[in-house]
């Protein structure tokens, strides 16, 4: 996860509360037998990636020679229970998805206090302190490990990588709640803090060159999940509210406020061998200090359709359709275009992606993946890849091949 360099306050505190809640474990823990130490897991993932495309690029120059090699992700987590209704984890992340090398710098992925206040054969609740991932959608909480994710890239209508720092975490306090049925599992999550608002969010405001400060403002996000049947079908409700504001530096630039509110539908049906997934998402968009209507105040609409297949123990196979529109009152984009004179395309409004994968897991330890996409429209493309919008083609296609490895 790309976590924002303009909030340190909160990895402090975060730091700090970490290793507090170690102290007084151990301190609990020292008039008896069982030692915290004895539950100290760590664990850790690495993945490499080749993307090719035969126009416009993704994750760095793909559309040159060979393709691109800059998405790689190397992850190192660790917990410990000094108590047992406590733990503490914590995990660093360093992730390249273009750019320059020092894009990969490490930096805190998540780092929470769980306590959990009732935990039964019924129910259990507990709260969450810290830097927490969103639960948003289905993979939202898991998507820096290729070992969870369905495909190399998720659905990008819903989990955007050009803005994923918006989506992934929190510094705050989130509390859960799961409900242990008869016929299954109802699980509910609520958090509230600040949002991460790193350096792809100012890019995707086009921000990047403007002399000023992108700051996160106080924002909330919850979710409802119920597994029926030992998660043969499984349902979600996700609704979240983001805010941040631009501060400018100088005068040809006003302040900007932006508020994103996403509200995601989720149902997935399991068999053995098989798999069918659905999402649905309504993302309302608000930005003040922007004179256009085409993106001040505008409703975008996310979903696709996913069936995963097993075979031979060790295969998977899927195929997709992904379908993203930034604006429901102008899905081919084209009023956009006018609006902007003809300097953005129509097609930077819209994509529409029919996506075929493979795994191969050899070794729990090892996976194996190659994808192809082929795709219609450039509303998930990367502006820091791609900063000239005019100069980006309507229709590609992309290849993607990874190895992933975890201990």
């Amino acid at each position: 996860m790309i976590v924002s360099k303009s909030f340190r306050w909160s990895e402090c505190r975060a730091t700090a509360a970490l290793v507090g809640a170690i102290v007084m474990g151990l301190s609990a823990h020292a008039q008896s037998d069982e030692h915290p130490m004895d539950t100290l897991q760590v664990h850790g993932f690495l993945s490499q990636a080749l993307v090719i495309t035969d126009d416009n690029n993704f994750f760095g120059h793909s559309s040159r020679g060979g393709g691109s090699l800059e998405f790689t992700e190397i992850g190192l987590n660790v917990s410990l229970r000094p108590h047992h209704d406590v733990l503490v984890a914590a995990q660093m992340l360093s992730r390249r998805a273009g750019g320059a090398s020092s894009d990969a710098q490490p930096e805190l992925d998540y780092g929470l206090i769980d306590y959990q206040m009732v935990s039964n054969q019924q129910r259990t609740f507990g709260v969450q302190l810290g830097r927490f991932k969103n639960p948003f959608g289905f993979y939202n909480q898991t998507r820096d490990v290729a070992f969870t994710r369905p495909s190399i890239l998720l659905p990008q209508s819903i989990y955007f990588d050009r803005t994923r720092s918006l989506a992934l975490s929190g510094d705050g306090v989130s509390l859960y709640h799961e409900e242990r049925l008869a016929t299954g599992v109802l699980r509910t999550q609520v958090g509230a803090g600040q949002a991460q608002t790193g350096e792809d969010l100012q890019s995707t405001l086009r921000l990047e060159d403007v002399p000023g400060k992108l700051k996160a403002k106080q924002s909330a996000i919850g979710q409802i999940r119920y597994e029926h049947d030992g998660s043969r079908i499984i349902a979600a409700l996700s609704a979240a509210q983001a805010k941040a504001s631009f501060d400018s530096s100088i005068s040809e630039q006003a302040d900007i406020s932006f508020r994103f509110r996403p509200v995601v539908l989720s149902l997935q049906y399991n068999e053995e061998l098989w798999s069918l997934t659905g999402e649905f998402a309504l993302r309302r968009t608000k930005l003040g200090g922007v004179e256009n209507r085409l993106v001040n105040d505008v409703t975008g609409e996310s979903w696709y359709f996913q069936y995963a297949r097993r075979f031979a123990s060790e295969w998977q196979w899927l195929v997709r359709y992904d379908s993203l529109t930034s604006n429901r009152a102008d899905r081919n984009g084209k009023s956009f275009e006018e609006s902007t004179g003809g300097n953005i395309p129509a097609h930077t409004r819209f994509a529409d992606d029919l996506t075929f994968g493979l795994q191969w897991t050899p070794h729990p330890q090892v996976m194996l993946s190659g994808e192809y996409h082929n795709v219609d429209g450039t509303g998930w493309l990367p502006i820091q890849d791609n900063p000239d919008s005019s100069a980006t083609s309507r229709h590609w296609n992309m290849w993607l091949f990874q190895l992933s490895v975890r201990f």
